[in-house]
């Protein structure tokens, strides 16, 4: 450690300085011992002064002019030295009401950099869009390729089975189309009265055969069906009315010599459809003969001596057929839609 002293003058110039053992600093109430220190002086420059009056002495005086340089070197307590001299530099007589004033202010931000970076950013994002674009373009590529090999599946397997295909089509898009027509012809124009009538005129002879034969109607449900069906395209105008008296000579055939069926229940789906949909002269000539032959087949069993036939409790299940529950139910289609038409009109109206 190396120290330097300021001059030092004196007025006198008798003053000696000698080698210093032991030199005692006092800094701030504080004395720092520094030991083996060598001092070297330079020497005095004698120069003369000027006659005044009130100078004293032979009327000589010198004016000595002395500096001093004194270099400390530590010895072996240098560590001691410098743990004190921290000690007594970190205490301070400054008031801790001004100690924030001596904390550094911080040195604006540097903003500069951050352009340069943004440039560097928008040049790689530019980079980056390009690639991304490139591998729009192969991936677009690649879906138009794939495309074009479904696109020749298609084409191979439309030559060896397009038609059957086509058929097939066409058949699911016409029953869609006749089963919508069918229904808006039901929604628009179902004839309610006369599914009424028919309705109960066909429940009137199912009860005759029920009465003469039980469990006549739950035997032929198919029966009844077809001939349900029978005279909707009669009605319709799909077969004509030759061809409509076969197909019921041919359905009482069936049930009458293949089912082995007796003769109310042979006749009873035939009976059913005449009744409903038959001019007034047919449905009255059809329900008294259908009549006047289940009170005969009932009298013939019962001079016959043949106990009444128990039904048994799976068959008093009765079934309704299908031709009387589609005719009630496009009479609830039509009401429906019929009121739901109102209520519409009622609030564009309010």
């Amino acid at each position: 450690m190396s120290m330097t002293l300021p001059t030092l003058s004196h007025p006198k110039p008798f003053l000696r300085i000698s080698a210093l053992s032991h030199l005692g600093i006092k800094t701030r109430a504080h004395i720092l011992p520094v030991r083996s220190l060598q001092a070297k002086t330079r020497s005095f420059n004698a120069k003369p002064g000027p006659n005044f009056p009130w100078s004293s002495g032979t009327g000589l005086d010198f004016v000595c002019g002395r500096k001093l340089l004194v270099f400390a070197s530590a010895g072996n307590g240098g560590t001691d030295d410098n743990e004190t001299e921290k000690a007594a530099r970190g205490e301070s007589t400054m008031p801790e009401r001004f100690r924030y004033l001596t904390k550094e202010a911080p040195d604006p931000p540097v903003r500069w950099p951050l352009f340069v970076a943004l440039a560097f950013l928008v040049y790689t994002w530019r980079a980056v869009l390009f690639e991304l674009s490139n591998w729009r373009k192969a991936v677009l590529g690649i879906v138009s390729f794939v495309g074009y090999l479904l696109k020749l599946a298609l084409a191979l397997v439309y030559h060896f089975i397009g038609d059957p295909i086509t058929s097939l089509i066409r058949c699911f898009e016409t029953a869609s189309y006749t089963i919508r027509a069918f229904y808006s012809g039901i929604v628009a124009y179902a004839p309610v009265p006369e599914l009424t009538s028919i309705i109960l005129l066909a429940s009137a002879v199912l009860a005759i055969a029920e009465a003469a034969v039980p469990n006549s109607v739950n035997s032929q449900t198919h029966l009844l069906t077809v001939s349900g069906l029978i005279g909707y395209a009669a009605v319709s105008g799909y077969i004509s009315e030759p061809f409509f008296w076969t197909l019921l000579l041919l359905l009482y055939g069936f049930s009458r010599f293949v089912k082995k069926k007796d003769d109310v229940s042979s006749a009873l789906p035939v009976a059913a459809v005449l009744a409903a949909i038959g001019e007034p002269w047919v449905r009255l000539l059809v329900m008294a003969s259908y009549l006047a032959l289940a009170i005969s087949h009932h009298s013939k069993k019962l001079l016959g001596g043949k106990e009444e036939v128990e039904v048994p409790a799976a068959a008093a299940d009765r079934r309704l057929p299908m031709p009387l529950l589609g005719a009630a139910l496009a009479i609830g289609i039509h009401l429906a839609a019929k009121w739901a038409g109102y209520r519409h009109l009622t609030w564009k109206i309010v």
